[in-house]
């Protein structure tokens, strides 16, 4: 008895010794291998091919310099961006698995007064300082040849985007030269430092735009005044945004320069809600348009810069209810088989316009944007005033509309008798003898132009970033994909799709597009009685003001016997219709809150309540084995 107790005791010694090893051994060959396995739908943590395609052009090797604070600190937050470089670490050993050779990691601990300090001062990493005065470093440089390109800070915020820069640094250190991009604005994108006028007139100084500052960091971005006639030669793409006011001659040398082969990235809008001088036209009955009238016409499209598109499918939803002119566009909106736009899935379009007609002859297009088959053109003038309500306007036409299109091929000039006349300055220059027009080019050769329906989407506001200060440095977050499409547009025209892929998964988002359906089903569902009632209460007040406007002037303030009936009874009506809406109203908002609530418990327990059934389950089945033994 006592032997088999050994023995038992024994073997089970042995084999929770094995076991222990065997755990030992599979953790230390995982470790060494850094297999990992990327569950998620869009393969989030997996290189994009952008990525690979960057890295496999290498001929030279690439060293990164990383540098990363080890020691100890007293610092609440050292700890969490300690845990953060571990993802750095991890991310840095898949781009040097699949360099194969070609990428070298090196990995520095910068202490103070320590070469490894000295060495990421060079590389122009700066540490950033704790809440006890210690200072974080948490950078890297790649270096190839006399080419060197850092990274200052890795900041957690930007964890999405930690592939994009490290692979953007990469890619800068292959090129020598970057492209010129031309900008060319009504607007201030530039920004404005403040003068003594400026102060005098309450008026404060502004940064750039954010898309300006980052295409800085890939491009050399030169300013082209709204009044230029001629677009500089080295200019590889022009930016257009928002040219209201245009002349001829300026429209004239943009046709010029696709004529001569330069690519085009325009912006143009019905509406530029966010134009600073945007109150005054409004005040003068007018809007801030833009439009490109003559060069539209001879590419054969046609855009109507008094008109906004409103989509029931994709209203941007704010306290009051939803505003179909104000488009938040999901990855139905987009074309997916472009790179331009195939890994983006949420836009923001504020007032946007449409482009319509069919491609001059040797052009061909290709739709990168549009609209839902629920959306129609809405006046503009309209679509401001009402707000929520212009969704009672719109009638879907069933058809989709362009939002932003390419086209590509030969175009020809937009102006076949030359260069147009300015008008005289001075009345004695009319009797001034004209000279021959310039010929000018009459047509191109393979080029390509992208047009958008909408400029306020350019805007820090329409962009919807968010600039924060993370220990120091400041860091720019995206919460939609407009400038990571505006990137990739300018990476295309300019001739480099491989970082497109990798800057557009960094606001990837995955809206739960069943509560969307399910929402846009229950607004249908009371928008039809909702709209009678408003019609009901429309002719009410139009009853009312008949009455009053029938009466004579002796009759002006004195009301007959019949008409003070038929007004009291208009204003009850009036009233009971008010009240009857507004419990409609109420309705629809309480039926859309109880979907979502339904919808979240249901995520919430369905996980909880599988697991039990389960177990339950596991326990039935072992108890009548069990029990037939």
């Amino acid at each position: 008895m006592k032997r088999k107790q050994f023995e038992t005791l024994l073997y089970s010694t042995i084999g929770v010794v094995l076991l222990f090893a065997l755990v030992l051994a599979i953790n230390f060959i995982a470790t060494r291998a850094r297999y990992r396995v990327d569950l998620t739908q869009e393969k989030a943590y997996t290189f994009s091919d952008g990525t690979k395609a960057i890295i496999g052009r290498l001929d030279t090797p690439v060293k990164i310099r990383f540098y990363c604070t080890q020691g100890e600190s007293s610092a609440s937050e050292a700890v969490f961006l300690k845990n953060y470089a571990h993802h750095v670490e991890d991310l840095l050993a898949e781009y040097k698995q699949v360099g194969k050779g070609k990428i070298i990691i090196e990995k520095y601990d910068p202490q103070p007064d320590s070469d490894a300090e000295d060495s990421a001062r060079l590389d122009n990493v700066e540490g950033q300082m704790l809440s006890n005065g210690e200072k974080f470093y948490l950078g890297l440089s790649v270096n190839m040849l006399d080419q060197r390109e850092t990274v200052p800070f890795l900041s957690p915020t930007r964890e999405k985007l930690m592939e994009y820069d490290v692979t953007r640094a990469i890619a800068r250190v292959q090129t020598t030269e970057k492209p010129v991009i031309g900008v060319m604005s009504s607007m201030v994108v530039f920004g404005q430092q403040q003068s003594p006028m400026m102060a005098r007139m309450g008026q404060q100084a502004s940064d750039p735009w954010v898309f300006i500052s980052e295409l800085k960091r890939d491009f050399n971005v030169k300013k082209i005044e709204m009044e230029a006639d001629k677009i500089d030669d080295d200019v590889k793409v022009l930016v257009l945004i928002h040219p209201k006011g245009i002349t001829a001659q300026t429209e004239y040398a943009i046709d010029q320069f696709v004529m001569r082969g330069g690519k085009l990235l325009a912006f143009i809008d019905p509406n530029c809600y966010f134009d600073p001088n945007r109150q005054e036209r409004q005040m003068g009955g007018g809007f801030s348009s833009s439009n490109l009238e003559k060069l539209f016409k001879s590419w054969g499209l046609q855009f109507d810069p008094a008109k906004v598109i409103g989509d029931l499918n994709y209203p941007t939803r704010i306290q009051e209810g939803n505003i179909p002119t104000v488009l938040t566009l999901t990855a139905d909106a987009v074309n997916k088989n472009d790179p331009v736009t195939g890994q983006i899935d949420n836009m923001l379009f504020p007032f946007s316009g449409a482009f319509a007609g069919t491609p001059a002859a040797g052009l061909t297009q290709t739709v990168l944007i549009k609209s839902s088959t629920k959306a129609d053109l809405v006046d503009t003038y309209m679509a401001q005033l009402s707000g929520v309500n212009v969704a009672n306007d719109i009638k879907p036409t069933g058809k989709e509309f362009s939002l932003a299109v390419r086209l590509s091929g030969k175009f020809k000039t937009a102006f076949p008798e030359g260069k147009p006349k300015a008008k005289a300055a001075k009345p004695e220059d009319k009797d001034k003898k004209e000279e021959p027009a310039e010929a000018g080019l009459k047509e191109s050769k393979d080029t390509s132009v992208i047009l958008v329906a909408d400029s306020d989407m350019l805007t820090d506001e329409g962009a919807q970033v968010e600039k924060q200060n993370f220990f120091g440095q400041k860091v720019i977050m995206m919460h939609n994909g407009n400038l990571p499409f505006v990137q990739n547009c300018v990476e295309q025209l300019s001739g480099d799709n491989n970082l497109i892929g990798v800057r557009s998964r960094a606001t990837l988002n995955r809206p739960f597009k069943l509560v969307k359906d399910m929402e846009l089903a229950a607004q249908e569902k009371f928008q039809g009685r909702i709209k009678e009632m408003e019609k009901t209460l429309q002719e009410a007040q139009q009853k009312v003001n008949d009455l009053q406007r029938n009466k004579s002037k002796e009759q002006r303030f004195i009301l007959s016997p019949e008409q003070q009936k038929e007004i009291e009874s208009v204003r009850k009506k009036e009233a009971e219709t008010n009240k009857e809406l507004k419990k409609l109203r109420k309705e629809l908002r309480q039926e859309v809150d109880s979907l979502e609530n339904r919808l979240k418990w249901m995520n919430i327990l369905s996980m909880p309540i599988l697991v039990a059934i389960s177990g339950l389950t596991l326990a039935v089945v072992k108890r009548k084995r069990t029990a037939a033994k």
